[in-house]
């Protein structure tokens, strides 16, 4: 037995392994089909509350697991999800007509971009390369240069080649400024696994499943980006508003709903007057001075339910379990989320955190930070008419554009800030001329510098000098990418922004500084909806193919090998399972042509089995023994096997090198089948057959039955 344990590790590993990694897309399927149930019953609850209910109740039952299994489970492309297919290009020739000095222009110039315009629609050649062709066949004949038209960054190096860098540098920039914009957008959508990606020179491809409402989508994309400035007003006065929300929304629930304001009499029908809603207040007011001066200090012994309650702690005496219970109740709103208090001088800040228990507020700078998981609810209470009211008009909330990459590689948990904004800008995206990921000179720390037109320096400068030690919020529509503090009066329109955790998050920052002042339009050169109909008959025939392909091999492997076949087929189920599992692993996204990479896959597993076997049986005729057979045949089929892998994965490469899309899922599968059929076919074939072997001695191969008894 234990000699055979290496032979029955290398036939349970494999199948072990291919379980494992496909749990989370089990997993996923079924939560998602739960999801959905959840999703129709909220859809037809009575109110708002009650639909947000129902969600919150799944979310906090199953939302951690369906998180988890998404990550890990075999994705879906979209023409077996359905979605929507979009292609976005950039346009680099209106960039390089804004980047010229517009008084240089000339007849010469647009003869230039009219030319480079005709070439680019049948080139996928860089529209830079182009323009320079253009320029150089038409321009240069005239005794024009590049130096005619566009001014270099730096006043050293004045030449056509740093003007053609900065040229090529832009086009890049552009790229990844509507790449970046686009995501966001995306982000808040709610699109769940969306791809988007650049192709070739100057075009973003956008992959979004699920998304069938095209008007809404494509208002979504072709929206201009809108870059703001605007004052974070993280105070105590924000934390007293926040209070107020707790204790209205508190009181609501205690009384059972008994507090109706205006909105709620008018919708129930009942004519609310001026004294009506005075005494409901009042009610409110009563209630809550009451709640505040006694809590339920007993304890499991039975203490005197009268006693008052310690006024820095009414929940004192409570277990941990019903203190904090105790608390959501009487805080439905802050409770979603944490607050921290700036406390001490300024060089020596320390973060403590603050609980709303009736406490006297101090004056100061606090910090918000929220989970994912509440964003919706917090999102949602802040809509409800009656905390608008309470709600300061001149004020608004934003989030962080990401979360706290920190906790995220510690956690796994996605922590978000959220800031108090004064409701209008200081300033927008259009005073902003260039903007430059770079390392602070004197600390050597990630930061980006920043550039503003005349008139935004101006206002800069007055807006800086009036909020010193303030803070600033840069803000992409809608989310917060950076909140510097103001140390200075900063005058000649040049900033610096410190404060960076690493280089990319700076990249990040100097690319959304530059999409306010993106001066490449993108267009949308190809959208198309692919129904969630045509996916589910996309997968129903890809499905079928491969089940009526698998079936037919196992048949036909049966009837001409017997024994020898059944070795072939597990050792093929294997492979395939296999290649589906490393497919969920990588993150990889499955597609129709790389249900067709399987199938060939199929057929490559099945020839290297049919390989061995033929050459098995041929060894047998010679009139060797059965287990000199079975060496010898493999021994001999393994170098036709590997020529034929080898190649075929040569090809695969090269398809997933050069290939994009569609051809690049045909080729990852076939990648990973032609490994998965080399270890299938040469060990875990080669393990099954000796331990059959092993057993009896004997294993039939389809030979004659003359051949049996050899």
């Amino acid at each position: 037995m234990k000699k055979n344990l290496g032979k029955i590790a290398l036939v349970v590993l494999p199948i072990v392994a291919a379980i494992i990694l496909l749990i989370p897309t089990y997993n996923a399927s079924r939560l998602e089909k739960l999801e959905q149930g959840a999703l129709a019953r909220a859809s037809k609850a009575a109110s708002g509350e009650d639909s947000l209910a129902i969600m919150e109740s799944f979310y906090k039952q199953y939302g951690e697991s369906l998180a988890s299994a998404k990550k890990s489970r075999l994705k879906l492309g979209l023409d077996l999800r359905g979605g929507m297919y979009v292609t976005m290009e950039v346009d680099i020739a209106k960039l390089i007509e804004e980047s010229a000095e517009s008084d240089a222009i000339d007849e010469t110039f647009n003869e230039v971009i009219k030319k480079t315009r005709a070439d680019e629609k049948d080139s996928d050649e860089s529209v830079i390369d182009i323009f320079l062709k253009n320029f150089n066949a038409i321009a240069k004949p005239k005794g024009k240069t590049l130096l005619n038209y566009f001014e270099t960054n730096d006043f050293r190096d004045v030449s056509e080649e740093a003007i053609i860098k900065k040229l090529k540098d832009n086009a890049s920039q552009a790229i990844d400024q509507a790449q970046e914009v686009i995501r966001q957008r995306i982000d808040q959508y709610g699109v769940s696994e969306p791809n988007i990606q650049k192709s070739g020179s100057r075009r973003i491809v956008l992959e979004l499943p699920g998304v069938q409402n095209r008007n809404e989508m494509m208002s979504l994309l072709q929206t201009t980006a809108r870059l703001e400035f605007n004052l974070v007003r993280n105070n105590d006065e924000i934390v007293t508003v926040f209070a107020k929300i707790d204790k209205y929304l508190s009181n609501l629930e205690k009384l059972g709903k008994g507090i109706l304001i205006e909105e709620e009499l008018d919708s129930l029908g009942v004519d609310a007057t001026a004294e009506d809603v005075a005494e409901a207040e009042a009610v409110a007011d009563s209630t809550a001075v009451a709640d505040s001066s006694q809590t339920a200090a007993a304890d499991s012994n039975g203490t005197d339910t009268n006693k008052k309650a310690n006024p820095d702690n009414p929940y004192e005496g409570l277990s941990d379990e019903e203190a904090a219970k105790r608390y959501k109740e009487d805080h439905p709103f802050t409770s979603l989320f944490t607050t921290f208090y700036f406390n001490g001088p300024a060089d020596n800040q320390q973060l403590v955190n603050f609980g709303y228990i009736g406490k006297e507020i101090p004056k100061g700078d606090y910090m918000f930070r929220i989970p994912k998981e509440t964003v919706a609810k917090f999102n949602l209470l802040l809509e409800r008419p009656e905390i608008r009211t309470l709600f300061p008009v001149d004020l608004k909330i934003a989030l962080d554009a990401k979360p706290d990459q920190r906790i995220l590689k510690q956690a796994q948990v996605e922590i978000y800030d959220f800031y108090c904004l004064k409701k209008d800008p200081e300033l927008t995206g259009e005073v902003v001329t260039d903007a430059r990921a770079t390392f602070d000179p004197t600390t050597n720390a990630p930061c980006v510098s920043m550039s503003m037109s005349s008139d935004g320096s101006e206002s800069w400068g007055r807006i800086t000098g009036a909020n010193i030690k303030k803070r600033i919020a840069i803000v992409l529509d809608g989310r917060v990418y950076s909140a510097p503090t103001v140390q200075n009066k900063i005058t000649g329109g040049s900033s610096q922004i410190t404060g960076m955790a690493n280089t990319e998050e700076a990249h990040l920052l100097e690319i959304v500084l530059k999409a306010g002042a993106l001066r490449a339009p993108v267009q949308i050169i190809e959208e198309r909806i692919v129904g969630p109909s045509l996916g589910e008959d996309s997968i129903s025939s890809g499905v079928s193919a491969s089940l009526i392909a698998a079936l037919l091999v196992i048949l036909f492997m049966l009837a001409y090998y017997t024994t020898g076949g059944i070795v072939a087929d597990i050792a093929v189920i294997i492979n395939i399972s296999l290649v589906l599992a490393v497919l969920a692993a990588l993150g990889g996204t499955l597609t129709l042509p790389g249900i067709a990479g399987i199938i060939l896959t199929l057929g490559m597993a099945v020839d290297a089995n049919i390989l061995i076997m033929e050459r098995i049986r041929e060894e047998l005729f010679k009139g060797r023994s059965m287990r000199a057979a079975i060496d010898e045949g493999f021994a001999k089929a393994m170098a036709a096997i590997l020529d034929s892998n080898i190649t075929t994965f040569i090809t695969g490469v090269i398809l997933y090198y050069f290939g994009s899309g569609p051809i690049q899922g045909f080729a990852l599968t076939l990648i990973i089948g032609i490994i998965g059929t080399l270890f299938t076919g040469i060990f875990v074939s080669k393990a099954l057959i000796e331990l059959l072997v092993g057993k009896t001695g004997y294993m039939s191969f389809g030979q004659p039955k003359t051949l049996k008894s050899i």
